[in-house]
C-alpha cells in the first residue's frame, strides 16, 4: 500500500517540479533533526505527494525512488543560503491538476483528517505552516484534497519510469561534477584522468582498492575480471581528490554485490557484520544468491550465524560511517 505525502516547496517549488524531484538538508541549520527531512527517507517507490505552493496544491507525484544523498541542486541559486550542500533527493515524478485546489477553501472538510502532529497546515486557517516540507498525512486526507479533481492517472503512473530510477539520475549527478573537475584549473592533466577514471572504478583507484581489498567481502571472489572498484563513500560525494582515489574509500565486490552495495541496499559495521536493508524485497536477494542475507535479516529460524566478513581497518571505518549514514537506505525507515 502506498504512503501519502505533502510537501510544502513554495521556495523551490518551480525548481523541484521541472527537475521532477524533492531535495532537503539532512539536518536544521542549527544541526537538530528535523522530521520533515528524514521523511525524505521514508518515502518509497509508488508513494503519493501533493505539490503545495502560494496557497493551493497544483501537481500531484509519484514517488519513483527511494531518497539517496546528492548536493543540493545548482538550480537552486541562492535560495536556501543557509542550507547545508549535502541533502536528500527524492526523485518524483509530478503530473499536473486541471484546475489548482485552494485547501484554505476546504478547511473545513480538512481540519478533522490532519495528523495530530506534523500537520502541513493550520487546522485554523488552512494556510500553510512555515517550517513544514514533507510531511505524512493519512489517506483520507489526500483523497478529500483530489476529490473531483481531473489528472491524467496513467502518466502519473508510467510517466518516468526510464528517467527518474536510481542509476540515470546518479549518472546526470555524477555528470555534473566529471565537468567540474574537467574545469577545474587548480588539477594537472593527470589527476583530471586519475579522478575522471576513478568514477568508474578505474586506474590509480582501482589498484588502490585491491591492495587494500583483494576480493568481495560476501561472495569470496578473487578473480580480477569479475570484480568491480566500488566506492564506499560515493565518487559524487567525495570532497577532494584524495577521497576519490584512496583505496581505504573502497571494496572489491561483483556486479550485483556492488549494485546492493551502491544502491544502500546493504553496508558494513566496522567489525565486518554485514547490515542488510528491509527495503530491499528478499525474493529479489534469493534471486541474485544471497540466500544468507535473507535469512540473517528477515529472521528466518533457520538463519546461521551473523554473516561477518572480518573487522575493517581504522582507515576505513570512517567512509563506513558514512555510508551507513548517507547510502545505507534502512537507517531512517
Amino acid at each position: 500500500m502506498p504512503q501519502y505525502w505533502w510537501v510544502n516547496h513554495k521556495q523551490t517549488h518551480r525548481q523541484e517540479i521541472e527537475g521532477n524531484y524533492l531535495w532537503s538538508p539532512k539536518r536544521r541549520s542549527d544541526g537538530a533533526r528535523n522530521q520533515f527531512y528524514s521523511n525524505m527517507r521514508r518515502a518509497a517507490p509508488g508513494d503519493l505527494v501533493l505539490s503545495y505552493a502560494n496557497g493551493v496544491i497544483r501537481y500531484v507525484g509519484r514517488v519513483t525512488e527511494f531518497a539517496f544523498t546528492a548536493p543540493k541542486p545548482a538550480e537552486f541559486g541562492t535560495t536556501g543560503g543557509y542550507w547545508s550542500n549535502e541533502g536528500w533527493l527524492l526523485p518524483v515524478f509530478w503530473t499536473p491538476l486541471a484546475q489548482p485546489v485552494r485547501p484554505k477553501d476546504l478547511i473545513e472538510t480538512l481540519r478533522p483528517l490532519l495528523p495530530e502532529r506534523y500537520a502541513p497546515i493550520s487546522a485554523i486557517t488552512g494556510n500553510g505552516l512555515q517550517g513544514v516540507y514533507l510531511a505524512a498525512i493519512p489517506e483520507a486526507l489526500f483523497k478529500a484534497v483530489m476529490a473531483g479533481v481531473a489528472f491524467d492517472p496513467l502518466h502519473l503512473i508510467h510517466g518516468g519510469a526510464n528517467s527518474l530510477n536510481f542509476e540515470v539520475v546518479k549518472e546526470k549527478l555524477e555528470g555534473a561534477v566529471e565537468a567540474a573537475v574537467l574545469n577545474d584549473a587548480s588539477l594537472s592533466d593527470s589527476e583530471r584522468q586519475s579522478v575522471i577514471l576513478a568514477r568508474r572504478g578505474q586506474g590509480q583507484f582501482r589498484r588502490n582498492v585491491a591492495d587494500v581489498e583483494p576480493a568481495c567481502r560476501l561472495t569470496g571472489i578473487t578473480n580480477p575480471a569479475l570484480l568491480i572498484a566500488s566506492h564506499i563513500k560515493p565518487w559524487r560525494l567525495c570532497q577532494t581528490i584524495q577521497e576519490r582515489l584512496d583505496g581505504m574509500n573502497g571494496l572489491m565486490l561483483t556486479p550485483d554485490a556492488d549494485h546492493l552495495f551502491d544502491r544502500g541496499f546493504i553496508s558494513f559495521d566496522d567489525d565486518g557484520r554485514v547490515l542488510v536493508s528491509q527495503r530491499v524485497d528478499p525474493d529479489d536477494l534469493r534471486r541474485l544468491g544471497f540466500e544468507q542475507l535473507t535469512l540473517q535479516r528477515f529472521g528466518f529460524a533457520e538463519a546461521p550465524a551473523v554473516w561477518n566478513t572480518g573487522r575493517f581497518r581504522t582507515e576505513q571505518q570512517k567512509y563506513l560511517k558514512y555510508h551507513r549514514e548517507a547510502v545505507f537506505v534502512d537507517a531512517a525507515a
